[in-house]
């Protein structure tokens, strides 16, 4: 029998599992029934529920416990296999396909979902494509059953266990490269990528001919920013096959990431020779043109991947992030057609519903476009393990910990480097306009929002939880003056790829406001300027953008409330620790009087004036960001009151955001 979601143990599972094998259906849909009547969102008991249905030849009954499904079981691999089988019982076997397939992108351990792959792909005469979901079913069933299970458990989403389990299996073949690279993708996903390029590297080693752990090492080097490496890896690989059109992309991205955008764009266009309809690599090449500045073919791109794939929700989100973009009549209807089409999968839909939040923000329908922002928050929140009350006990600890005296003692042995000028606060609080702004100086260097500081952090967190009763930033207290120091030239060093010969740099990660104690106990002398912007516009400008990562919080109104007034909370605190230390800067007073804020910028950072500055627009440099094409262009203010547009529909979000509303000055 298909397997359970097994999400909970609130009912007999394994006993109407029994029922559900021995064809007792009626007596285990009517177990079922009485669970679903005291709790109809239930996901175990809507899958078995449709396993029955479907069982019985009752489609439609299965179908609405599968519709159920969708917007509860995080395990939706599992879902969409279920979705198959129910497609294949009816004779769909297109629709059927196409759900095994989406099923295997979203947990790869679904044996049964590659074995029903390479049975319709032989039954129409795809005899590659059955060769190759035979291939990857021989795979799966040749790793150890432990490994499956761990793979399995990661697309549940339950990564403890998953880590548990693969770390045990690790104790009895320690040299496994399989397991190994598994091991890392579990640490990446916990944040720990130090951890995860450590194992990744010595799996490559053990597994020299493995080409996936050198797929995953150069990726993770990519996310460590270590760009040096990765590309050197990059180009080994290139060189092991130079007409590899997935090793030719691979060293495209690496080129992308250093700024050599030409040989970026050379590389994507080899690939595209060899394969002229592929919508990914004709999206990729829109992102280099984008972040190169050439918005023109960056636009012409993302519309071809369009035309050799009008499914590829990502290319029309790309459109609108743009910001400048707006769509025309026929690419909504295009786009509303693919909605309520068969073609939409995960991951597209969320590209699709924020792509679709914008052209009907542009074209004034604000309730509309409030409908699709929600709906691609609701999808992107269903993915999510993120807990805002989780996240207000870790902002809580620091409150806790760092007081003035802490901070004081334990930063007179951090690293006196004062080159780093690191912009925090949320999310579109217009810290990429700070970044412009400053870096158009000629003694500041602009970077990324580089992610070493809260590396260092989560590998403080980790060490902690590997010290019973010793937690971050408490484990602070027991490192060593050399251990401090060693910490703020670490971060120092490892920036260094980051940045010219400017003796000032930024780092604009907004979440290091989370960290800021820590940024002063190894790097006392660094600067730090709190980008702000009105609650009420900061949260909603956040909740209708699709960030690529790292900003959970943003998907629900509620959630990014409590983050937004945590925020307030703890920068409150720090400038009551550190009087003096933080520099505030509202957005709405740079737009107002740029001139007297960038004054205000430079006394603080200790740098004199120069014009450069309010002429930040002009200033030629790659700008990653979802601000990107907005901060190429002079001032503006139209953008400062916009949310009111949606205030209808905030009623909610600004009666949470009522104690930062009180104090926002």
């Amino acid at each position: 029998m298909t397997e359970l979601i097994q999400h909970n143990e609130k009912f007999d599972t394994a006993g109407i599992q029994k029922k559900i094998a021995s064809g007792q259906l009626d007596q285990a849909l009517a177990e079922l029934q009485r669970v679903l009547n005291q709790d109809a969102n239930n996901p175990d008991a809507n899958y078995m529920a449709a396993v029955c249905y479907r069982y019985q030849n009752n489609y439609p009954q299965a179908q609405q416990s599968l519709d159920a499904l969708k917007d509860l079981a995080l395990d939706k691999g599992r879902v969409y296999q279920e979705q198959g089988h129910l497609y294949r019982a009816q004779g769909s076997n297109p629709k059927a396909l196409a759900t095994y397939q989406t099923a295997c992108q979203l947990n790869s351990a679904l044996l049964a979902s590659w074995k029903a792959q390479a049975e319709l792909f032989a039954a129409i005469g795809d005899t590659a494509a059955a060769q190759q979901a035979q291939a990857q079913l021989h795979r799966m069933q040749a790793l150890p059953k432990a490994l499956l299970a761990a793979t399995d458990l990661m697309a549940q989403g339950k990564i403890l266990k998953a880590e548990a389990l693969c770390k045990q299996f690790l104790q009895q073949s320690p040299t496994h490269g399989e397991a190994m690279r598994l091991l890392a993708s579990i640490a990446l996903q916990l944040g720990s990528l130090e951890e995860a390029e450590f194992i990744l590297e010595s799996a490559i080693e053990f597994a020299p001919d493995n080409t996936q752990i050198k797929i995953d090492y150069i990726g993770i080097l990519r996310r460590r920013q270590k760009f040096e490496v990765s590309m050197l890896a990059a180009e080994q690989l290139y060189q092991s096959d130079i007409n590899n059109p997935q090793f030719q992309s691979i060293l495209a991205i690496e080129k992308l990431q250093v700024g050599e955008y030409e040989a970026a764009i050379e590389l994507f266009d080899a690939v595209l020779k060899t394969l002229p309809g592929d919508a990914i690599t004709h999206t990729s090449k829109g992102h280099a043109l984008k972040t190169w500045g050439k918005q023109g073919e960056a636009i012409d791109n993302y519309r071809a991947a369009i035309r050799h794939n009008p499914s590829h929700g990502e290319a029309y989100y790309s459109l609108s992030n743009l910001k400048t973009y707006q769509f025309s009549d026929v690419e909504i209807e295009a786009m509303l057609d693919l909605e309520k089409g068969d073609a939409l999968r995960p991951g597209n839909d969320v590209y699709l519903y924020f792509a679709l939040g914008k052209a009907f923000e542009d074209k004034g329908d604000w309730g509309l476009s409030f409908t699709y922002y929600q709906k691609g928050n609701r999808v992107k929140k269903l993915q999510s393990s993120y807990s805002a009350e989780k996240m207000t006990e870790e902002l809580l600890s620091q409150r806790s910990f760092f007081n003035t005296e802490n901070i004081e003692r334990l930063g007179r042995d951090g690293y006196p480097n004062a080159a780093p000028i690191f912009i925090v606060g949320l999310p579109r609080a217009g810290s990429t306009l700070l970044e412009q702004i400053l870096s158009s100086h000629s003694m500041v260097d602009g970077t990324l929002e580089l992610p070493h500081m809260l590396s260092i952090a989560q590998k403080l967190r980790r060490k902690g939880r590997q010290k019973a009763g010793t937690t971050y930033p408490e484990l602070i207290e027991r490192l060593t003056a050399e251990d401090r120091y060693a910490l703020g030239k670490q971060y120092i060093d490892e920036t260094k790829i980051h940045r010219g010969d400017a003796p000032f740099f930024i780092d604009k990660m907004p979440n290091n406001f989370r960290h800021i104690g820590l940024i002063k106990t190894i790097l006392p002398n660094a600067k730090i300027i709190d980008a702000r912007r009105f609650p009420v516009a900061c949260c909603f400008s956040g909740f209708k953008q699709l960030f690529a990562e790292g900003q959970e919080f943003s998907y629900s109104l509620d959630d990014i409330s409590q983050y937004y007034n945590d925020y307030v909370t703890l920068m409150d605190h720090w400038d009551e620790v550190i009087p003096g230390g933080v520099l505030r800067v509202l957005y709405e007073d740079v737009t107002a009087n740029i001139e007297n804020q960038v004054t205000r910028i430079l006394d603080y950072c200790g740098l004199p004036f120069e014009n450069a500055c309010l002429d930040f627009h002009k200033t030629e440099r790659a700008v990653r960001t979802a601000s990107s094409e907005q901060v190429r262009q002079p001032l503006y203010q139209s953008g400062v009151d916009h949310w009111q547009n949606y205030e209808a529909y905030l009623e909610p979000l600004i009666d949470n955001l009522a104690p930062s509303l009180k104090q926002y000055k």
